[in-house]
């Protein structure tokens, strides 16, 4: 029993040591990234968006290289909230939120941030040129428009009180309130000034390239990707990929893809020079390609050639911001879906081929959702942003008591509805954000070069 006791004692000692974490061996619990990463994100024009059928966005594709550096699967799952994305996370319904969660005290509370952190601020956004402004103070006596009750009306009315007052405060509700639809106005000079996050005016200066938001008017606001605080494991791994040489050259393409690449429209009067030879009185050197093919859809091949038009200017190697390529702007992921690879997107007869192949679809789509004289405007819409969107602005004309199956002043409207969050997250749509101004812009514009057409060349 003398040899027992010590034995006992030099066990227990050892047992307290690794209970305290003493000793040269302790023992780390291993953590293993799953099969399949649960996604946490939001619909948002710049983070996580769908366009023409594409899933795209500057979260999405930085969680998909995190995904592809570590050999595993991504399921997304879209919240419609920033309050129910957190509670996804509490639920442990979803392993990590990629999106920009504020670094708050709220936020800090609950989570646990990780990942590349995201700076932001407030500007003010002006026309460029002469009359600019370059300092608050001269503001005062000059009229600015903000929505009402946001963070923005919040901080002007701040501002104005740093500057001793004399700031011209107008408030906006509803559709005209969105940021988007302030910074148009500020770009046809309707309105002077406006105050929206540095993101969303430097996302929105890839449209118009007559606006300016050089002027910061507010603080530094902080946001990061975010794990559960049971899981430090994860957010080790994701913040180990997020500091590589790889990852950050990865996300500074993505940032300049989604926030610097010009994303605005040709000008409508000037035809951009092709290789071929457009012959005299043709509209373009693909006039026979379009014949053919129209034919096939039972289509007026002048309807072909506006939609080229107004897609490339008859451009064969144009390839926009998004990706889509060729003389009709077809996406390389929707080429794949008709066997064709995206390198030969740039052959016109090619590009024709298909897009007469998903206008049909679409078509096919709207046949039923639509009157016939109304339905080729949902289908122009639809190529242009994808079915997706326009299924949703359907179901939101229905659900808020406009004509479902008329498209002007009706499902129309409900496009741009798809620009404010109150709409795109609505429980009847299943598609989120859509820059509504684009389809409702490019109906107008196809349907208006197609009655050109009609005048001046014959069928």
């Amino acid at each position: 029993m003398r040899g027992f006791f010590p034995f006992l004692v030099l066990l227990a000692v050892l047992s307290f040591m690794l209970s305290c974490g003493g000793g040269k061996d302790k023992v780390e619990p291993t953590y293993r990234l799953p099969d399949t990463l649960r996604v946490g994100t939001l619909y948002s024009p710049t983070g996580f968006f769908i366009l023409k059928g594409d899933t795209m966005g500057y979260d999405y594709d930085r969680i998909c290289d995190f995904a592809r550096s570590k050999g595993i699967a991504l399921r997304f799952v879209v919240a419609r909230s920033m309050p129910d994305l957190v509670k996804l996370l509490e639920k442990k319904r979803v392993d990590v939120l990629a999106c920009e969660i504020p670094v708050t005290a709220e936020y800090k509370s609950r989570v646990l941030h990780c990942g590349a952190v995201n700076e932001t601020h407030q500007v003010l956004v002006q026309h460029s040129g002469k009359g600019m402004i370059y300092d608050v103070t001269q503001l005062i006596g000059r009229e600015v428009y903000v929505e009402k009750g946001s963070k923005y009306e919040s901080r002007l009315h701040n501002l104005d009180n740093e500057v001793g007052g004399g700031i011209i405060i107008h408030t906006v509700e509803g559709e005209a309130a969105l940021p988007t639809e302030l910074i148009h106005r500020v770009s046809k000079r309707e309105i002077a000034y406006t105050i929206v996050d540095s993101d969303i005016a430097q996302m929105n200066l890839t449209y118009y390239d007559s606006i300016n938001i050089g002027l910061r008017v507010g603080f530094e606001q902080r946001s990061s990707w975010a794990v559960s605080k049971r899981t430090q494991w994860l957010a080790d791994s994701i913040n180990e990929w997020a500091a590589s040489v790889n990852a950050q050259e990865y996300s500074k393409q993505a940032l300049k893809h989604y926030f610097e690449m010009n994303r605005g429209p040709k000008p409508d009067s000037v035809k951009v020079d092709t290789p071929a030879v457009t012959p005299p009185g043709a509209i373009s050197p693909y006039d026979q390609v379009f014949k053919q093919y129209a034919q096939q859809m039972g289509w007026d091949w002048r309807l072909l050639a506006a939609i080229a038009y107004s897609e490339s200017g008859f451009d064969p190697n144009a390839t926009s911001w998004m990706g889509a390529r060729g003389l009709m702007q077809v996406m390389p992921k929707t080429a794949r879906s008709f066997g064709v690879k995206e390198e030969d997107l740039s052959n016109p007869e090619v590009s024709i081929r298909v897009a007469s192949k998903i206008l049909k679809e679409l078509d096919g789509i709207m046949r039923n959702k639509t009157g016939a004289g109304d339905r080729i405007k949902f289908v122009l819409a639809s190529y242009n942003a994808g079915s997706g969107h326009v299924t949703d602005a359907i179901a939101l004309a229905r659900k808020y008591e406009l004509n479902p199956r008329v498209w002007e002043e009706n499902v129309e409207q409900a496009m741009l509805w798809k620009m404010d969050p109150e709409y795109y997250n609505d429980s009847v749509c299943s598609n989120g954000y859509c820059r509504g101004t684009e389809p409702v812009g490019y109906v107008v514009k196809v349907l208006n070069r197609y009655d050109y057409y009609k005048k001046n060349y014959k069928r």
